[in-house]
């Protein structure tokens, strides 16, 4: 049984669930809802993502400096306990999240985080843009309205570090990675704040992908 992009939207929203656990649910109960809802609360996926409602205010601050001091990030996570700070799978849950930092130049940690002027910015980019366009300005309100939002995903998908592709494992988001997290260690866990600082940014200077360079060493870690 096939499902759709809503089936996987409405499972998400009943759940918590991640978007990569809510397709993988489906795709192993033949795309029925109610089973796969089953199929998180058995998995601990969905009891994972209710955890969210606790408090957090233990944690560890981490920091990763990229080799010959290029880049630099360092950031704060949130857990429940003190235990589970101190544990291996937590501390290598933050270490890989302060990869993602530096790798992918997250702004803000969640959507909700972005200043709605800031949204409504890249909106009008968008309309712009479609005004611009022969082979759009024609298009139905409804199609450009789509495309406006498709705009706005795609762009918190840049600047939420959530929302992005983690580095390591592409088909999953960071926000997966962390409700994975959740449901292995059994805490609460949250990305409170960090901070990214790029060797020489804001100065005039040779142009140069430091991004596929944190890649190449995160590849040569993973070895």
């Amino acid at each position: 049984m096939s499902f759709s992009a809503e089936n996987v939207k409405d499972l998400r929203v009943r759940t918590g669930a991640g978007m990569m656990d809510c397709k993988n649910a489906l795709v192993a109960t033949d795309g029925d809802i109610e089973k796969a809802i089953e199929y998180l609360r058995e998995k601990g996926i969905a009891k994972a993502a209710k955890k969210a409602t606790r408090i957090a205010s233990q944690g560890i601050v981490d920091s990763y400096i990229h080799m010959g001091g290029k880049i630099g990030v360092i950031v704060e996570v949130n857990c429940e306990t003190d235990f589970v700070a101190k544990g291996d799978m937590f501390k290598e849950l933050v270490h890989d999240i302060a990869l993602q930092i530096a790798a992918f130049k997250a702004i803000y940690v969640a959507k909700e985080d972005v200043p709605e002027s800031e949204i409504e910015y890249e909106k009008n980019i968008a309309r712009a843009q479609i005004s611009n366009d022969p082979s759009l300005v024609n298009k139905p309100e409804v199609v450009k309205e789509k495309m406006i939002t498709g705009r706005i995903e795609k762009y918190f998908k840049e600047v939420c570090l959530l929302e992005q592709p983690f580095v390591k494992d592409p088909d999953l988001t960071i926000s997966d990675l962390v409700l994975n997290a959740i449901s292995k260690i059994g805490e609460k866990i949250a990305i409170r704040r960090f901070v990214r600082y790029e060797m020489g940014e804001g100065l005039q200077q040779k142009d140069a992908n430091l991004a596929d360079e944190v890649n190449a060493e995160i590849a040569k870690m993973s070895k």
